[in-house]
């Protein structure tokens, strides 16, 4: 059972995958080359600054061609993450699914999809969102990314918290109380876990800021296709294929009256 779920999440990761590199393309990767261009403006400017002072700076070699980030580089990136993705979902899944209450297959992976996206992106992003390149200092890479995923560690910590609180409090003083007592909890608590957490702001001086919006929006959008695909498709084959063999068990039982 649990192989057949991981297979079909991973199925389902795929076809997210191939939705948001469709995205990225389209709506991201404009984002990125304006970026990219800004950067290479400075980047020019302070070469020629440092010639005037007879400094000449060695010019690194690209590894890798922008044309190749853009196609094959995007495409490995997102298939490898969505799939990966899927996997860890239809896991989760197959933990959750009967003990989150009487809810169909398809109802569990939604609220799955939704839970997931707001503590593992939105909550995080919320404290540092994701920036485009030149955005950030080279030497600064390490800790922004532990911050970041310190952020996320303790968001799904709170959420998971938030839903043994809803649990044990539901049958004290019903789903709807009990929802809004461990909504707000979560909530209060990822809001001091932001608090502590030092500030990263690292734009630079004159970066246009359409751009960062557009990228920060096509970021969002990127992931919700992922979990929505995960969601919805990954609910919607695993109640479908539940439905078929109850079906078959009810045929079954039917020729053995």
């Amino acid at each position: 059972m649990v192989r057949t779920l991981l297979i079909r999440g991973m199925l389902c990761g795929l076809l997210a995958g191939l939705l948001v590199f469709s995205f990225a393309k389209i709506y991201g990767e404009p984002q990125v080359d304006r970026a990219i261009a800004f950067e290479s403006a400075m980047d020019k400017a302070k070469v020629q600054a440092d010639a005037t002072k007879g400094i000449h700076d060695v010019v690194e070699p690209v590894l890798v061609s922008r044309q190749v980030q853009a196609s094959f580089g995007l495409l490995t990136g997102v298939m490898v993450y969505s799939t990966a993705f899927g996997g860890l979902f239809a896991l989760v899944f197959a933990y959750v699914n009967g003990r989150a209450g009487r809810l169909s297959p398809r109802t569990t992976s939604a609220l799955l999809a939704l839970g997931g996206i707001i503590c593992m992106y939105i909550v995080p992003n919320l404290k540092y969102p994701a920036n485009p390149p030149s955005v950030g200092h080279p030497d600064t890479i390490g800790i922004r990314t532990e911050l970041y995923f310190s952020m996320m560690v303790l968001s799904i910590a709170a959420m998971v918290l938030a839903v043994m609180v809803r649990k044990h409090l539901a049958s004290k003083h019903g789903e709807w109380a009990a929802s809004l007592w461990s909504a707000g909890g979560y909530i209060v608590a990822v809001a001091l876990v932001a608090a502590f957490l030092p500030p990263i702001n690292e734009v630079p001086a004159g970066f246009p800021a359409v751009v960062l919006w557009h990228f920060r929006i096509d970021s969002l959008g990127m992931q919700a296709i992922m979990w929505a695909t995960l969601g919805l498709g990954f609910g919607a084959l695993t109640e479908r294929a539940a439905k078929a063999q109850w079906g078959r068990r009810g045929s079954v039982n039917h020729g053995w009256t």
